[in-house]
């Protein structure tokens, strides 16, 4: 995978994808990388990035952050970190994940107050994607200074492609409506996701709920300011070393497709039979409370065997939800 400037469907652009199941993008390789990436918004003024917060720490989208600054300078306005209905990042938190942009650009948003709704999907179309296990509609949500004639002439949406309970593989259009998205949004999209059965979805790029973000895109994108996309992949090198195997750019889906095609491979390990005990251990300084930690059941529950042992070690566990209120 390998190439710039791949056009499809009409005006929509892939800048950058690169990567594959043997490379190891060096951090001197990024620089470039990001370069050919921020053509994708070249002439626009103010910028916003969205990119994740201190959960998603291994992205390295911290340093892809950083280096959109570096470049951009001025022309990056805010840095709106896709917290969905996550507690905000401290300042501690986010001196650690993006040292080189500077704090006063950061904004928090506030999943309660700040969406507006730009579209609604009907219940036919969500549905008729969910194999009939709910019936209702679905809003299309995200925070108010994204839209299209507000505050900034251009979105960057940073973040890691990896399987996910809720959605099968994480990122692109759920980093905007559910990372600013509202709580309808947000409730709705889960609770498709968990009917419809995690063990169907995880690491899988079409889905229910990967079909109804993919509907938002599209009767969003008129209505919000233009969104980069810049997609990371990680995995283990042979020596256990957590290494960048690729970075996809683009306007359009195809950059979350061929992140996700390539996560499937470097993301998901396939055993030759189950599990009779398993321990999980969850980083102090990204799993605080039972809401991110439940992911411990979540990613090993297909390898378990019937009557097998889970033992989840979570020393940073301080809260169940990542919400005051809720708890």
């Amino acid at each position: 995978m390998d190439g710039r400037r791949l056009t499809r469907r009409g005006a929509y652009m892939m800048f950058v994808s690169r990567g594959s199941a043997a490379e190891e993008i060096k951090p001197e390789t990024l620089p470039a990388l990001v370069s050919q990436a921020l053509e994708g918004i070249a002439g626009a003024g103010r910028v916003v990035a969205v990119p994740p917060d201190i959960t998603r720490f291994h992205s390295r989208a911290g340093a892809i952050t950083d280096l959109v600054y570096t470049a951009l300078g001025p022309k990056l306005a805010a840095v709106l970190p896709a917290l969905g209905t996550h507690a905000s990042m401290t300042a501690s938190e986010i001196a650690t994940m993006y040292p080189g942009t500077p704090a006063a650009l950061f904004r928090v948003h506030n999943w309660r107050r700040d969406p507006v709704e730009l579209d609604r999907i009907p219940a036919s179309f969500v549905r008729e994607v969910g194999e009939g296990v709910v019936d209702y509609d679905y809003p299309v949500q995200a925070n108010g200074s994204l839209v299209r004639g507000g505050p900034y002439d251009a979105i960057i949406s940073i973040g890691q492609v990896v399987p996910h309970e809720v959605v099968g593989m994480a990122n692109h259009a759920k980093n905007i409506f559910v990372g600013t998205g509202g709580k309808e949004a947000i409730d709705r999209s889960h609770f498709l996701g968990a009917a419809y059965g995690m063990e169907k979805m995880m690491g899988r790029a079409d889905t229910p709920v990967r079909r109804v973000f993919n509907r938002a895109f599209e009767l969003a994108r008129g209505k919000l300011a233009p969104i980069l996309w810049i997609l990371t992949v990680m995995g283990r090198n042979e020596a256990g070393a957590l290494v960048m195997r690729g970075f996809f750019a683009g306007d359009d889906v195809e950059c979350f497709e061929r992140a996700a095609a390539l996560s499937r491979l470097v993301n998901i390990d396939q055993l030759d039979e189950n599990v009779d005990k398993a321990i999980v251990w969850l980083d102090p300084s990204e799993f605080r409370s039972t809401w991110l930690g439940n992911k411990a059941v979540y990613r090993t529950r297909m390898a378990m065997a019937d009557g097998g042992e889970l033992i989840i070690m979570a020393p940073g566990l301080a809260h169940f939800g990542e919400d005051a209120g809720i708890d």
